[in-house]
This record gives C-alpha cells, sequence and structure tokens, in this order.
C-alpha cells in the first residue's frame, strides 16, 4: 500500500514518544542510549500493536516496528479487505510521535484503494462530504470508514487523517 505521511504532534498518545525522541538524538554517540532507544522502540511498537488489536480488524500476523529516530511505523500481515489495510494505517498515523507509516500489509481482497484527507482547524464530516462527495449528507459515509477510531462524527481534531472512501 505504501507509505503515509502524519502529521507528528497529532494523535493518540500512546507512548512517550518525546522520550524516544530524546533517547534517538543521543543514540548515535552512545551505546547506552542506542540500547535504551532500542527498548523505547520496541515498547512504542507494542502500543501500537495492541491498539490496532483493539480494533477487531481482523488482521492476521500482524508485526509492527517503530523508529523513533524518523517516526516511522512499518506494519506486515494480512488483512482481509483493502478497508482494514487502509484502517491499520491511520491507526497507526493517528498516533501522537508518528510522522511516516509503511504500510506492508498484503491484502487478501484488493479494492480500490481511499482517498485521505487531512483535518484542519474549522472541518466538519459534513464539510469534508461536500467536498469529496458533493452532498454534505453523506457525512456517515466518512463517519463509518473511519470507526472504530472515531467514536463520534463531532470528534474530529486538526492534524488527523481521515479515510474517504470511494464513491459508491
Amino acid at each position: 500500500m505504501g507509505m503515509f505521511s502524519f502529521i507528528k504532534e497529532a494523535g493518540q498518545k500512546l507512548f512517550g514518544s518525546k522520550e524516544v525522541e530524546d533517547a534517538a538524538a543521543t543514540a548515535a554517540a552512545d551505546a547506552t542510549a542506542q540500547a535504551r532507544l532500542d527498548t523505547l522502540n520496541a515498547q512504542a511498537a507494542s502500543s501500537i500493536a495492541t491498539y490496532i488489536e483493539t480494533q477487531q480488524l481482523g488482521i492476521s500476523g500482524l508485526d509492527v516496528a517503530f523508529d523513533g529516530a524518523s517516526g516511522t511505523v512499518t506494519v506486515q500481515g494480512e488483512a482481509p479487505s483493502q478497508e482494514a489495510s487502509e484502517k491499520v494505517a491511520l491507526c497507526c498515523g493517528n498516533v501522537s510521535g508518528v510522522q511516516s507509516v509503511s504500510n506492508l500489509l498484503a491484502v487478501s481482497a484488493p479494492a480500490d484503494e481511499s482517498q485521505y484527507h487531512d483535518v484542519v482547524r474549522g472541518d466538519t464530516l459534513s464539510a469534508i462530504a461536500k467536498t469529496y462527495y458533493g452532498n454534505a449528507a453523506k457525512y456517515p459515509v466518512i463517519f463509518e470508514a473511519n470507526k472504530p477510531m472515531l467514536s463520534h462524527p463531532d470528534k474530529i481534531y486538526p492534524g488527523q487523517k481521515l479515510r474517504i472512501p470511494p464513491a459508491a
């Protein structure tokens, strides 16, 4: 599926991203700091994997790696659908401290890929639906496409990346 960019400071706070950044900054010159960075990267990857699993997207063989130096998550395994694969990328990217996601998931049932929208201040799902579908009343399509990461249509925030499925 490829590489996706995200706003590093936005999203769920699943791990101490500042602590990982600090360790990454000193790791090149200090073996002890490198060992600490490796531990923090593994903890961050585990936290992200747990978050993905709680979304119950049906991913098998899930493997998550995190590189604190670049803020990159790499995710591998097999997704049952294109939708599940895209939701995994969003789960990873909408985490504070993550700057990019390398989605290497194999997809059992490939389909057309979705578009993505970066939420800015003042955005609403209705306005986003009007932009992509020409009809503000289609906001439930976007809401459903981003569940379970979204719990309510009014709870979107600047910096969040949303999945916009192809118009049906």
